[in-house]
């Protein structure tokens, strides 16, 4: 019995998984057709387009390109460690080129003893604070780093050094734990990995049109000052190193930006115990060579991937994210829209009560697409009431991490858009009503808020919770 009840619920797995990426490539080609429609409004509109123009280039560069590149990166870019982080979007982004021995009280007491400044977590109060202090070039010493992705997760922290007091040029870091019992190509292991690369000032991302920090392409002069800064902490750390730990190369970050590069990787030993063995295969390397030319002698040249990684690690990784950051903003976004649909149908309910209220019942009809039949109100109200008790609870369900709920609501949503899309492509429909394309917007946000990856891996964790505790009460 327990086990045909394991095997139910993998198969149901599957199905769900099925339906998540079916949802996920929906939501990105109707993001593309709604920056399609603000840009015919736009050029119908001449020289008043201009704020248009500016609502699709967010379109375009914070949701289209970026769900494009997530479903083609996770085609074509390898999901295991091949010395590189991740974008959000799933780009192949700064490359890992320093690795640390220690816990992470004596790796923060060196970095701060070292004259780095812990930044900021990434947040909506932090955006804007960063945002403003680029424009006005105020010092913000804590200014937060995008998120890159190592091990499935985002970094656990970041170290930043402002210069000069511009936002716009800093040294930065991130580090990521290593999984527990995972070692590096060749057999090494080590606690932390870090990125390490310098912003030299604000720009636009070559591969999203983004707004985000430029980086010089020399990453090894960045590497080396980082290394330099923590020797010279006096804080007793040892430095050594993996030659040609993933080949030289030439490339691009998440931003398009140049990556140049030796592939050499200073492994920095922060826990104080002078008198350990050096781990075997690294040689040991002076301050001085570690800041100019790395050219200490190494044993061979390591194979910069690992084919370890699984499906375990991941849930381990989305696990994690939940516990650090607790609910995703996306699914508190997705059951937000849920509970605003039910506040329309509320005062859309409320208007049929109202006689008279001509403007209010235009007003609705354009939002929610409902014109209320005078001759039908009993009947009317009960569908409401109905719909917003099936609402409210489909809104509190997505806000508990239940999986089905999730898709019903992008199910629903996806209906409404489609249904708009055939209007339009087969019967030439304009859609040009600010309600109408409001309406359309709403829908494929929640569409893309609810299809996002972390938004999937909560209810995937919800999901797997109640699995279990079902099976152990077979028991």
């Amino acid at each position: 019995m327990a086990h045909d009840s394991v095997v139910h619920a993998r198969r149901e797995r599957g199905v769900l998984r099925v339906l998540d990426n079916v949802f996920f490539l929906y939501a990105g080609l109707a993001t593309f057709w709604l920056a399609l429609l603000l840009l015919e409004d736009a050029t119908r509109m001449g020289w008043r387009a201009l704020p248009l123009l500016v609502v699709f280039w967010g379109l375009l560069a914070y949701l289209a390109l970026p769900r494009l590149h997530r479903i083609l990166s996770s085609i074509y870019v390898p999901d295991y460690f091949i010395g590189r982080t991740r974008t959000s979007d799933g780009l192949l982004g700064d490359p890992v080129n320093l690795a640390l021995l220690g816990d992470e009280d004596r790796v923060h007491q060196v970095m701060r003893a070292a004259g780095w400044t812990l930044a900021d977590e990434l947040t909506l109060a932090s955006s804007v604070r960063i945002v403003v202090s680029t424009l006005t070039r105020r010092s913000y010493d804590e200014a937060p780093v995008s998120p890159l992705m190592l091990f499935g997760r985002q970094q656990d922290f970041a170290y930043q050094q402002e210069v000069a007091g511009n936002p716009a040029k800093r040294h930065h870091v991130r580090f990521w734990r290593c999984p527990d019992g995972w070692l590096l190509p060749g057999g090494h292991r080590v606690d932390w990995l870090a990125a390490g690369t310098f912003d030299r000032a604000v720009g636009f991302s070559l591969f999203t049109l983004q707004i985000t920090h430029k980086i010089d392409e020399d990453t090894d002069v960045e590497r080396d000052h980082i290394v330099s800064t923590v020797l010279g902490a006096g804080e007793g750390a040892r430095v050594y190193l993996l030659k040609d730990f993933s080949t030289g190369y030439h490339s691009r970050n998440g931003g398009g930006d140049s990556i140049r590069t030796d592939g050499d990787l200073p492994v920095i030993d922060v826990r104080g115990v002078n008198d350990q063995p050096e781990p075997a295969g690294i040689a040991p390397l002076a301050v001085a060579t570690a800041a100019a030319a790395g050219r200490a002698d190494a044993v061979g040249k390591r194979v910069a991937f690992d084919l370890t990684r699984g499906e375990r690690m991941a849930e381990a990784a989305a696990a994690e994210q939940v516990r650090r950051h607790g609910r995703p903003a996306t699914i508190v976004f997705g059951a937000f829209a849920v509970f605003t649909r039910v506040a329309l149908t509320v005062l859309a309910l409320a208007a049929v009560l109202t006689p008279g209220v001509q403007s209010a019942d235009r007003l609705l009809a354009d939002l929610a697409g409902w014109s209320p039949d005078q001759g039908a109100v009993v009947a009317v109200l009960i569908a409401g009431a109905a719909l917003i008790a099936f609402e409210l609870t489909l809104g509190v369900m997505v806000l508990r991490g239940v999986g089905v709920a999730r898709l019903v609501v992008m199910a629903m949503s996806a209906v409404s858009t489609a249904t708009v899309f055939v209007d339009w492509y087969v019967d030439g429909r304009l859609v040009d009503g600010l309600g109408e394309v409001a309406t359309i917007a709403a829908n494929i946000l929640v569409l893309l808020a609810l299809s996002s990856v972390d938004a999937r891996e909560y209810t995937w964790q919800h999901d797997r919770a109640d699995a279990k505790r079902a099976t152990e009460g077979l028991h």
